[in-house]
């Protein structure tokens, strides 16, 4: 893979530039938008990013910061899932936990945001004081986001708890969007300076880069991956009046910068240093870019790969229809087709191929390798398309024989007699993870199946298309092995059970 961008520059940078706004307060409240690891979309649109950047970022700060994690009760309640790890809102708080711990950083407390006795919240709180992680309750903030005069008052973010926090940097981060992650910051502010505490606010906000041009194809995937959310890139006219540069921000931070500022300045008493939303940032991404060709590239590419992504989401109801109509013009906007995606083409081709030899239905998954080799696969009784594409990719690359049969029936037989017979299940194909289990159990008497299983890892950061919409299951195992998949917005069957 090209490299477009160098994280050590941009760590180097990025941390340099927040240890200045701290030096400017005694205690500096930063509110991270976007994912705090695991970022797979940055990592796509800028080959060289490392996905886990933030963490290693807090992780050069670590003595001096400790992390507050906000959570609005309503995603709780109505089960909010990620999508891209298929769990919900309460399970990647503890997986989130878990991972920051894992990095040494200091764990301050929960926040539970716009409470209102929710059942499930307050389950999945004791879950959490029970485990000695401390939690808070803040309600929604009286007079929010018009009447400065409530907010800035006993009855507005008085009436929430103050979060006792000692550290001279608080990252205030969340689980997903909408969790109050702002309302918990200004509280914060408000609380502070009635206990005579200067302290501050800034944002970490990763997209869109403001010092790259407004239809640059980086900022346009950015309105891709929040098209659900109604984000539009626009110029910052704050920024813009103020220096006579130009800069990039989007709809909801323009929108909220009056508003913002004027609440700032009530709680500090004097005028917010800040002159624009853009000032109030603090992401220096933009300067760790290295070639800007190669990230262009790949952020048409990450344009398409949302097409799907959304197309299939509209296909599910999980979507309406103007969020799909937006990606397609972004996608117009740039003048890209779904064939420039290099696996598409070969997977549906294979698929037509099958349909014309007499197939009555074809599911094929097409992969293509670091040398530019496309592989395929396609759905049989005993295996899932995606399975087959994997077993002919790891044979690829060990160069052993099509005819040669990796996996032993002797080891498949029971694995189809468990799911068909004893756990009485319809369906007896195998999985990609069940045939990946297999050949592992292969390796302890097959060399061959052995070097197949240790060539797994060169299936890494190769791009894949499948004509039919995927498993949970499936998908997440790509993910797992690093391969980001697309799939046409088709169901593999008519059955309206599809998991």
């Amino acid at each position: 893979m090209k490299r477009g961008f160098d994280s050590e520059r941009y760590l180097t940078e990025q941390s340099k530039f927040i240890l200045e706004r701290v030096n400017s307060c005694k205690k500096l409240y930063l509110e991270f938008g976007g994912k705090l690891m695991n970022d797979l979309h940055a990592k796509r649109v800028l080959p060289g990013y490392d996905e886990n950047a933030k963490i290693k970022l807090l992780q050069k700060l670590k003595d001096q910061a400790e992390i507050v994690i906000c959570v609005y009760a309503g995603d709780i309640e109505r089960n909010k899932i990620r999508d891209d790890y298929g769990i919900t809102y309460d399970l990647e708080v503890y997986r989130l936990i878990d991972n920051l711990r894992d990095y040494g950083l200091d764990i301050n407390s929960v926040v539970v945001t716009r409470y209102e006795g929710q059942p499930a919240t307050r389950v999945f709180m004791n879950k959490l004081n029970r485990r000695g992680i401390r939690t808070y309750t803040h309600t929604a903030t009286k007079g929010y986001p018009t009447d400065v005069e409530t907010i800035v008052s006993d009855e507005g973010y008085g009436a929430n708890p103050y979060i006792e926090t000692t550290k001279p940097i608080v990252v205030v981060t969340a689980p997903g969007p909408g969790s109050g992650k702002l309302a918990t910051c200004l509280g914060q502010l408000y609380h502070e300076q009635k206990r005579g505490i200067e302290a501050w606010y800034s944002k970490f906000e990763t997209f869109p880069v403001w010092n790259v041009p407004l239809k640059h194809p980086l900022n346009i995937a950015y309105e891709a991956a929040t098209a659900d959310l109604k984000d539009v890139n626009m110029i910052d006219s704050f920024h813009f009046e103020a220096y006579g540069e130009m800069a990039v921000n989007y709809n909801r931070d323009m929108e909220m910068f009056p508003v913002i500022k004027r609440i700032i300045e009530k709680i500090t008493g004097r005028e917010s240093p800040y002159r624009s939303p853009t000032d109030m940032g603090v992401n220096r991404i933009g300067f760790g870019i290295v070639d800007d060709e190669v990230v262009r590239e790949a952020s048409c590419q990450e344009i398409i790969r949302r097409y799907f992504k959304t197309a299939c989401e509209y296909k599910k109801g999980y979507v309406d229809k103007e969020t799909f109509e937006r990606v397609s013009l972004l996608m117009d906007e740039l003048g890209l087709k779904v064939s420039d995606r290099k696996t598409v083409l070969p997977a549906r081709k294979k698929a037509e191929a099958l349909i014309d030899a007499g197939a009555e239905s074809a599911h094929v998954v097409a992969l293509e390798l670091g040398d530019g080799t496309i592989i395929t696969g396609k759905r049989s009784e005993l295996m899932t398309a995606s399975a087959a594409c994997i077993l002919n990719a790891v044979k690829y690359l060990s160069k052993i024989s099509d005819d040669i049969h990796l996996i032993s029936p002797v080891v498949i037989e029971p694995i189809i007699t468990l799911k068909t017979q004893v756990l009485e299940g319809k369906n007896g194909t195998l999985t990609a993870e069940e045939i990946l289990n297999a050949l592992c159990v292969c390796c302890a008497t097959n060399p061959i199946a052995k070097l197949a299983v240790d060539n797994l890892h060169g299936l890494r950061d190769c791009q894949a298309h499948s004509t039919a919409m995927l498993s949970q299951v499936e998908e997440q195992l790509f993910r797992k092995l690093g391969v980001d998949i697309t799939s046409d917005a088709e169901y593999q069957s008519s059955h309206l059970y599809y998991v």
